[in-house]
């Protein structure tokens, strides 16, 4: 009778032991077949570029978008996304006029509001435009007086457009490059460009201070010193440019620079117009963005 009993009980504990294992496996099954297409699906990152001929890509022989495509190629390659890109850069925009077109394009804000993460370009037309133009002014003093108001006149753009991006976006993190100095390795002795140049990067810094989620992406000296990446080889670079006036610049030879034609003696510079970055230009651009990018992922990645 007690065998009995005891033959019982060790079929029903094995019925619950075979149960157990039919759900163990079929839970497992169900999950392979329909949960593991959830594990690893890339994120969606929508990235919107705006700004001037920078962001659009002029310069780049390849015809490949400039550091836009670059930077999708990069992080998609490097992360585990899917990123989608819209490029809103025109050729010769300054701040006011980007704002201009923001407020207007009903594109643009679109883009704009849906963005995961925003890249702008600004502020070389507003500083090289006004430059061209005191370069026909003798009096270094009245030279020094105009870039000052110049300066304070940009820095009140810059801040109302971030206030017309925030407006459209107050949470997704700006990247903002500074610029740089493209006639650098031609003019390393004057430094009224590159003074300006300087001052202008620090105005954006300060602009995007109050911001708390706009990030400096700084690729003055990648770009504008070229492959002089040393010490000793930038001091060969001002030595050789010595016969170069040191406080000014006669604007035939800043002309003649621009639309020389030949090899750019800066190798990340277009050959084409001797002031945009060309392919291997934008590839620095796009590292230096992967990087301060990277360092503040947290801001755009799910």
């Amino acid at each position: 009778m007690r065998s009995r009993v005891q033959a019982k009980k060790s079929h029903k504990w094995l019925w619950w032991v075979l149960l157990l294992v039919a759900i163990v496996v079929g839970g497992g099954f169900y999950f392979v077949q329909h949960g593991q297409s959830h594990i690893g699906k890339p994120q969606t990152v929508r990235l919107v570029a705006l700004g001037d001929s920078l962001t659009y890509g002029v310069g780049d022989q390849k015809k490949q978008g400039g550091y836009v495509s670059q930077i999708k190629t990069k992080l998609e390659a490097k992360n585990n996304v899917k990123v989608k890109t819209a490029n809103f850069g025109v050729s010769g925009n300054r701040s006011d006029q980007i704002e201009k077109r923001l407020k207007t394009q009903t594109k643009f804000q679109t883009k704009l509001k849906n963005a995961d993460v925003i890249v702008m370009t600004v502020g070389g037309n507003d500083l090289f435009q006004k430059l061209q133009q005191e370069m026909f002014v003798s009096s270094t003093q009245t030279v020094n007086q105009d870039m000052a108001k110049a300066l304070t006149t940009y820095q009140t753009k810059l801040t109302s457009l971030m206030h017309e991006i925030r407006h459209y976006n107050s949470k997704s993190p700006i990247f903002l490059y500074s610029i740089y100095n493209p006639v650098y390795v031609y003019f390393a002795n004057v430094s009224l460009i590159s003074k300006s140049v300087a001052q202008l990067n620090q105005v954006d810094q300060s602009v995007i201070k109050a911001d708390g989620n706009t990030y400096f992406v700084d690729i003055n000296h990648a770009l504008s010193d070229g492959q002089y990446t040393t010490k000793a080889k930038r001091q060969k670079l001002l030595d050789k440019t010595k016969k170069v006036n040191q406080s000014s610049l006669d604007l035939s030879q800043y002309n003649e620079v621009l639309n020389g034609q030949g090899k750019s003696a800066n190798v990340y510079i277009s050959n084409a117009d001797h002031f945009h970055p060309n392919h291997k230009g934008y590839g620095i651009m796009t590292n230096h963005l992967y990087r301060v990018m990277m360092d503040h992922k947290k801001q755009w990645e799910n």
